[in-house]
């Protein structure tokens, strides 16, 4: 996961802040291309979504930013010849902080909202496709992530994937 903080510009009128620089992204050895964004849209203060990834030939990076409300955004590395492989990475990310995340492909994503009514919205570098979607349980315990807040609203799905076989 690389964290993005974003220079912003403030006056009067509000803030600016940029996200995603494609030339920037590749000053940092990072190749991505956008092709789909998408928003989730959370209702409920500690629901959790997660820990997806799309596999082969569609392994998707993603740029992920909170614009509404805040959320404990969480990345684990599922690559097995990277150094940082079976580790997880997370931050809080909010409308506040302005922050984003670049999540490589081959890394599982999640979050958990930390308000009522919080809303992210997703760069993603592969167009989606249903039968390469795969999870890993939010509760592996080989991953031992620490989530800030009791799960109040997890789907059925999220909650039966398989612990991820290391």
């Amino acid at each position: 996961m690389w964290i993005v903080d974003p220079e912003r510009h403030v006056d009067e009128r509000g803030s600016f802040a940029r996200k995603y620089c494609r030339r920037e992204f590749a000053e940092h050895g990072i190749d991505f291309v956008p092709v789909q964004i998408s928003a989730s849209s959370n209702t409920r203060r500690g629901t959790l979504r997660g820990l997806h990834f799309q596999t082969e030939p569609l392994t998707e990076a993603k740029i992920v930013t909170c614009v509404r409300g805040s959320a404990f955004d969480l990345a684990v590395d599922l690559r097995p010849d990277s150094p940082s492989y079976g580790r997880s990475a997370g931050v809080e990310l909010s409308r506040e902080n302005a922050r984003a995340v670049y999540v490589p492909p081959g890394c599982a994503h999640g979050f958990q909202t930390l308000e009522d009514d919080t809303e992210l919205l997703y760069l993603i570098s592969e167009f989606y496709d249903p039968s390469l979607q795969r999870g890993v349980r939010w509760d592996d315990p080989a991953l031992e992530i620490g989530w800030p807040l009791t799960p109040t609203v997890i789907s059925e799905r999220d909650r039966t994937f398989p612990d991820y076989a290391w």
